[in-house]
């Protein structure tokens, strides 16, 4: 019998938050050149991430008692499909919106969730995540970074390599080993909320083939961190941590990084006038997008039904980011063996940025190598 999930579709009154928010994407986003649109992960404008906050679209899946809109993930499905499509700088407030509020929530304390929760809300304040390290990469359970407990709280030290955003932040979500020693692997670990501005951090910049700044090295030499700096129990950060990583593999960001590229290589392409084996690329991709994006959608009626689809998330993340780095490989054969034709400065602009991008598609939020472990234990091939 088939499971019913597998054929979820966007509820009604979900579908009913597009209008409002491409009234706000026509009004900050579209004038944009495709050149800059196509960095949507890492664009940054607080103006845009406050009118999102100010519009009541961050925050969507958070109880209304703490800012939130009290919805459910479809909404924001809704909401980041958007976005995402239209090329919009959610790089400032993305993290936060899409995992660590959610993290927060589900093992934080009151005390942590009256704090941060409502300044999510509001676009005051923003996370990054603190898991890669150097040596460990997405291996998380070898961290070694460490708290050890102290008067009055921890002292936290060790270092976070190609943390997205960290010199934007307020704040990081922290997977740091508070017992044992990182051949225990899972055992012995937790999460913190570090404060970026403390003394005893740094952060360091790391730059893009393209010359942009969206990686960071984070530097912790003796910080000193209060006891409600622990995120939910001492030693259950692997538990938390795998519950987070689902938020982040699962939606419709692991599918929509190379849309705006593909929009605006159709426009060329009607320009033009394609030939039928050019319009037979464009429909093989199209069919590869629905099919990606019916299954996202299953995966967050798999949220919305209060499980943890690790499993599916892990499935989607990598077929996803593999679809998003075909494309403007795809793009760039096909304008390059059109040499004859004049394309638009702007989309060959945004086409080398896309190229220069791509290979991080498949390394954030875990690479191939990790995720494909957890699809075959969790299917039982080993």
């Amino acid at each position: 019998m088939f499971d019913q999930l597998a054929f979820a579709e966007i509820p009604h009154e979900d579908e009913a938050f597009r209008a409002r928010i491409r009234r706000l994407i026509e009004d900050h986003v579209l004038d944009r050149p495709v050149s800059k649109r196509v960095r949507s992960w890492i664009g940054v404008d607080t103006a845009f991430s406050r009118a999102l906050a100010e519009a009541g679209l961050l925050g969507l899946t958070l109880p209304e008692r703490y800012g939130g809109g009290g919805r459910g993930p479809f909404a924001r499905y809704v909401v980041v499909e958007e976005l995402l499509a239209a090329g919009a700088p959610v790089g400032l407030h993305w993290i936060a919106d899409r995992q660590s509020a959610q993290v927060i929530l589900g093992f934080g304390s009151e005390a942590q969730k009256s704090f941060y929760l409502p300044r999510i809300c509001r676009g005051e304040i923003f996370f990054c995540i603190g898991m890669s390290e150097p040596g460990a990469g997405s291996d998380l359970a070898s961290v070694r970074s460490r708290a050890e407990r102290g008067e009055g709280g921890w002292q936290l030290t060790g270092q976070k390599i190609w943390t997205t955003g960290a010199h934007l932040s307020d704040y990081m979500i922290a997977l740091v080993r508070t017992s044992g020693c990182p051949e225990d692997r899972q055992k012995g670990l937790s999460q913190f909320i570090v404060d970026l501005r403390a003394p005893g951090v740094t952060i360091r910049g790391i730059e893009d083939a393209t010359g942009h700044r969206d990686f960071n090295e984070v530097f912790f030499d003796d910080v000193q961190l209060s006891d409600d700096a622990l995120l939910g129990d001492e030693g259950a950060g692997w538990a938390q941590v795998n519950a987070e990583l689902a938020f982040e593999r699962s939606g419709p960001e692991r599918i929509w990084s190379s849309s705006v590229l593909f929009d605006a290589w159709i426009d060329h392409l009607r320009r033009v006038g394609a030939s039928s084996a050019r319009v037979e690329r464009v429909g093989g991709l199209t069919a590869q997008l629905a099919a990606l994006r019916a299954m996202s959608i299953a995966v967050t009626a798999r949220l919305a039904a209060g499980e943890q689809p690790v499993i599916e998330a892990s499935l989607l993340k990598d077929l996803g980011t593999g679809f998003e780095q075909k494309v403007p490989e795809v793009i760039a054969d096909d304008l390059g063996s059109h040499p004859e034709e004049e394309a638009a400065p702007d989309l060959r602009t945004a086409l080398i940025h896309a190229l220069a991008l791509a290979p991080a598609y498949s390394l954030r939020g875990g690479t191939r190598e990790i995720l494909r472990g957890i699809i075959a234990r969790g299917l039982g091939l080993r």
